[in-house]
Formats: structure tokens, C-alpha cells, sequence
């Protein structure tokens, strides 16, 4: 796009000598330059170079919402030159010594859940700003997050961030077709949300336990990941149903903190009038114990919602997504219960006792039978 081999900044009155073409996409063009006098900057830093006006104010406004957030790409400065009746939009920003995740995984390969774990929870103090501004980022793709000195991650590249005017979210009208929901990329949904932010860092945490990016990912996939439990329930749930992700980064960032609890079996008294789900093995067959429910006076789902009451568990499924506590039901009343809604949990004995006590038919009295005889 430029054959120029400096540029000045009116800005900070720097000069930056362009070394050399590290990178070319949407945005521009990006070269590694020496800025001249250095005057705490870094010996060598980023220059990017723009035609396009929306997306280097953009950038240039996101960089100086994030300037104090240690795990943003640090701009130091952002200027404009015209040259011969020329504009170019140029932005001086932090030198990612590793490049992006793509080329730092291509060479590191799979990452170990207690790195990944670190990492993701301190990117995302820096999305969780965005996010509480009621701004997306929108494209939380491996070619946007760098990877510094000390292999610290750092999100970068806010081209086509934007804020939002309600809950809604804004017209996805801009986004990597293959790092983005498949309700958006298939034009079902035509909102991003900031769970749209949250299914990209779904997506990054699992190329990072898998050290690849190129592979499909989707939620049935997460069972195979090497992590523990704890981080597979949190990545489905970033990948999973668009209604049930977690809304934002603050919810995240919560979520890896602390564990849900395990549901414990509780105690029902009768199944009258109680909604109720099924799931893993029974000992007898589901479309029994379905009928057995139905005769004693419950309304039978097919999965637990909003308004369930009661989930019957049997043994578990060896497929389940993440253990013996991870299955898809499981996980939904886990989600219920952290906004309020208590689901109670029994096992398929007391299920049975109930529905069989309910059956039995019940031995007449003394008065009954006398009033029988007559």
C-alpha cells in the first residue's frame, strides 16, 4: 500500500524508520519500525498504516480506553499524514515479539489447562472493561491476540469494536466467518451480543488446549478436550446454546473462578402436580418410568427448564461432556440454579418408591367396611 520508508508524527513529533513488512490484511499494513528519539518506547515498535478512517478511530479510541489495562496491545501513538494529497491514518503500538496465536501455537502446540487458565481469566480483565462500557469487541480471533514478552497474552486489533446502544447488541455486519456463532455466519441471527464475544473466547481456550486452530469446533466436541471437568463445563457453556452462554465476560470470569456445586439428591414427598425430567440409565426402560411418572399425577419433560421441579437421575452417560456430574441436564440445572431457579434432584430409587406407593391401592378402614356391609 506505501512505499515510504519513514513517517513522522505530528502528534509526538517522532519520527518511526520502517524496517521491514510484517503483516498485510483489513486494516492495512503493518511494519516493524525504530521510533526516533526513543523516549521510553520500546527499541523497536509496531506501525500501522491505514487508508480507512472508521476503523483507526476506532482503534485509536479502544487503545486509549485500554491504556492503563496491562493485557491490551499498548498504542503509544496515533497520527495522520498527508502526503502529496495522500492520507494515511497510522497508529505506533506495542511490538508482539511472539506474533499472533496462530504462529505461536504453530510452534508451542498444546498448552497446559493451569496456562491457559491464567491467561484467559487476565485477557479477559481487559474484555470485562469493554463489556461493562457496554462495547464488543467482535473479533476475538487467534490473528487478534498477541502473544508478548514472557508469552503473555494481549488482545489487539479493535478495528471493528463498537458500542453498543442497547442489550440487543449491534448489526453483525463485520465478523470472521469462521471464528464466529453459526446462528450469525448462517445469517439466522443477525444481532452480536457480547455472548457472541464470549463463544470467540470459548473457541480460543479450546485451540489453546489443542494447539490448533485450523480443526472445527463445536460444543459436542468438548468432551475430548485434556482438561478437567470444571473447564469443560465452562467451555460448553461458551460454545453451547446462545440463550444459555454466559452473558458476559464479568460472568466468565466468575465461572472459572469457582465451581458450581454438585446437585445432591434431594427428597420429594409426592410427584402430583411436579414437572419432571429424566436422565442417564435406568434400570427399566424410560418410556415405563414416563408412564409410571404420568399416573402419578406429574407432567413429563423432556429436559429441565425454567419451570421444572424435579430431575430423576440415573447412571451416567461414559459420553457425558464433562464426568459423571457433566451431563447436558446436569449442567442446565447447575445454569438454573445460579439465576434463582432450585430444581431438585432424586435418584431413580426414590423415583419408583414414589410412583409405586402412589399405585397401591389403600386398605380399607373399619368404618369403610362396615359401611360396605350395609
Amino acid at each position: 500500500m506505501t512505499d515510504v520508508q519513514r513517517t513522522s508524527s505530528s502528534e509526538s513529533g517522532r519520527t518511526y524508520q520502517l524496517d521491514r513488512l510484517i503483516g498485510k490484511g483489513g486494516f492495512g499494513e503493518v511494519y516493524l519500525a525504530t521510533p526516533t528519539p526513543q523516549d521510553g518506547l520500546p527499541a523497536q515498535v509496531c506501525i500501522k498504516i491505514t487508508e480507512r478512517l472508521s476503523a483507526w478511530l476506532r482503534e485509536a479510541y479502544f487503545a486509549e480506553l485500554l491504556f492503563r489495562e496491562p493485557r491490551a496491545l499498548r498504542v503509544f501513538d496515533r497520527f495522520v499524514e498527508v502526503d502529496s494529497g495522500r492520507t494515511r491514518y497510522c497508529i505506533a503500538l506495542e511490538y508482539a515479539v511472539h506474533g499472533d496465536l496462530s504462529v505461536w501455537l504453530e510452534k508451542k502446540g498444546p498448552q497446559s489447562e493451569r496456562f491457559v487458565r491464567r491467561e484467559i481469566a487476565a485477557i479477559l480483565n481487559a474484555l470485562d472493561i469493554l463489556h461493562r462500557g457496554q462495547a464488543l469487541h467482535r473479533d476475538l480471533t487467534p490473528f487478534n491476540v498477541f502473544v508478548c514478552e514472557g508469552e503473555q497474552l494481549k488482545l489487539g486489533d479493535f478495528g471493528i469494536a463498537m458500542h453498543q446502544r442497547s442489550a440487543r447488541g449491534v448489526t453483525a455486519d463485520a465478523f470472521n466467518m469462521f471464528n464466529a456463532p453459526a446462528e450469525i455466519a448462517w445469517g439466522r441471527v443477525r444481532r452480536w451480543q457480547q455472548r457472541d464475544d464470549i463463544y470467540q473466547v470459548g473457541l480460543i481456550v479450546a485451540m489453546l488446549l489443542r494447539g490448533d486452530i485450523t480443526s472445527p469446533m463445536s460444543s459436542r466436541d468438548v468432551r475430548r478436550l485434556p482438561c478437567s471437568d470444571h473447564l469443560k463445563e465452562v467451555i460448553y457453556r461458551c460454545l453451547g446454546a446462545r440463550g444459555k452462554r454466559y452473558e458476559a465476560a464479568g460472568e466468565l470470569i466468575a465461572a472459572l473462578r469457582h465451581r458450581p456445586k454438585q446437585p445432591q439428591l434431594g427428597r420429594v414427598v409426592s410427584l402430583k402436580g411436579k414437572r419432571v425430567s429424566f436422565t442417564g440409565f435406568l434400570t427399566r426402560p424410560r418410556s415405563e418410568a414416563i408412564a409410571a411418572a404420568k399416573k402419578a399425577g406429574a407432567i413429563v419433560q423432556s429436559k429441565p427448564g425454567p419451570s421444572s421441579d424435579v430431575l430423576v437421575r440415573g447412571r451416567p452417560n461414559a459420553l457425558q461432556i464433562a464426568g459423571d456430574d457433566g451431563g447436558t441436564k446436569l449442567l442446565e440445572i447447575r445454569r438454573l440454579a445460579t439465576r434463582g431457579h432450585a430444581v431438585k434432584v432424586i435418584g431413580e430409587r426414590q423415583f419408583w418408591r414414589l410412583v409405586e406407593s402412589k399405585a397401591k391401592p389403600r386398605k380399607p378402614t373399619r368404618r369403610s367396611k362396615a359401611t360396605s356391609r350395609a
